[in-house]
């Protein structure tokens, strides 16, 4: 996929290649097309976390580190209480910045278990656990909780982006025009593309919007053992709103069209931790999707262009067989398809 530079001056100016898994075929359209493939009753569900400045760059007795925040908690689903938000998951970075790409840094320092990173005057950390699988991945203790952190990280951080962009993005570029609480490390990103005309003509289509909030993690850190990790367990929140319209949407035969893999992972998560059944409320998941796994909520999903191998594309084949994908995937790099989170789009939804 050709690389995305910069985000579009309109946002619904993406391109959006429809895959019918039904009949194995696959249309050029563009994303201002999506409410003629809809249907009234049909629900189109949205990720309203926000986007936090999840980049931060701190010394330590050794030396400078980079840390990149991957989310609220321990990296582990075994429970879905967050007592404190002082307390994050992370990962380290060495020497570079973002114009460097990830897999090009050299490795950060080696951080122990008690040691302190310093963000600013005013914003320490200590390190309070340090991952088996890579010392990179730690678990760090804020030294300030609630309002007085968040200020802090809004203060200090910038958000997280990738060498492929062509200058520093601010903040504001990596919110959706839903973004509410400030869960999300990196961007959901198949949601940056839905403005609100085209959320108007949806609702106008007589397609449902409804919202789940899940906390989008780090899509590459550069190491290979730590990125086969991704995507880490991350938290969700299902309203009760939303499992409501799911189930009127059901009722009268409406299918359900994940806008992004956050939204399939908070859903299909939910539904898994439940007996198939969704119910509202938070929860944290560390599944995976791919061949072989049978949706239980989800019909259809909107996404970016992504790149073979990546964690997102194979999320796909859950939802498109693989010949098919095999020959998208090839179209959209033969027709100039653009890729990452300011690029374009893909819908897997049976007609």
């Amino acid at each position: 996929m050709t690389a995305t530079v910069w985000p579009r001056a309109r946002r619904a100016q993406a391109r959006m290649l429809h895959l019918d898994p039904g009949c194995g075929s696959m249309r050029d359209l563009h994303l201002d097309a999506l409410p003629t493939l809809l249907q009234p009753g049909d629900l189109v569900v949205v990720n309203d976390a926000a986007t936090l400045p999840a980049e931060l760059r701190g010394t330590t007795a050794q030396g400078p580190v980079e840390v990149r925040l991957a989310g609220m908690g321990a990296a582990s689903p075994a429970s879905d209480e967050i007592t404190s938000d002082s307390i994050w998951t992370a990962v380290l970075f060495g020497a570079g910045n973002w114009r460097m790409r990830t897999e090009d840094r050299p490795s950060p320092i080696v951080l122990a278990r008690g040691d302190t990173i310093a963000f600013a005057a005013d914003l320490h950390a200590t390190v309070v656990r340090v991952s088996s699988v890579s010392p990179r991945l730690v678990q760090l203790r804020f030294d300030r909780e609630g309002a007085a952190l968040w200020a802090a990280l809004y203060r200090v951080g910038r958000p997280v982006q990738y060498s492929y962009l062509c200058a520093p993005l601010a903040l504001w570029h990596v919110q959706t025009l839903f973004a509410a609480r400030p869960w999300a490390v990196e961007m959901p990103s198949a949601g940056w593309s839905l403005d609100a005309h085209l959320l108007r003509s949806l609702r106008q289509r007589g397609v449902g919007i409804a919202s789940v909030t899940h906390a989008a993690g780090l899509s590459s850190t550069g190491d290979p053992a730590l990125d086969a990790l991704l995507p880490l367990p991350e938290r969700f929140d299902v309203p009760e709103a939303t499992v409501r319209a799911i189930e009127r949407a059901r009722a009268h035969r409406g299918r359900i069209v994940a806008v992004g893999t956050t939204v399939v992972r908070a859903l299909e998560g939910c539904a898994a931790q439940n007996g198939c059944r969704l119910r509202p409320g938070p929860g944290v998941t560390d599944l995976r999707l791919g061949p072989g796994f049978v949706p239980r909520v989800i019909d259809g999903v909107l996404t970016g262009m992504h790149d073979p191998g990546t964690s997102h594309f194979v999320l796909l084949r859950a939802f498109v067989p693989g010949p098919l994908l095999d020959a998208a995937t090839h179209h959209a790099e033969t027709n100039g398809y653009r890729g990452h989170e300011f690029g374009d789009t893909c819908l897997a939804l049976a007609e």
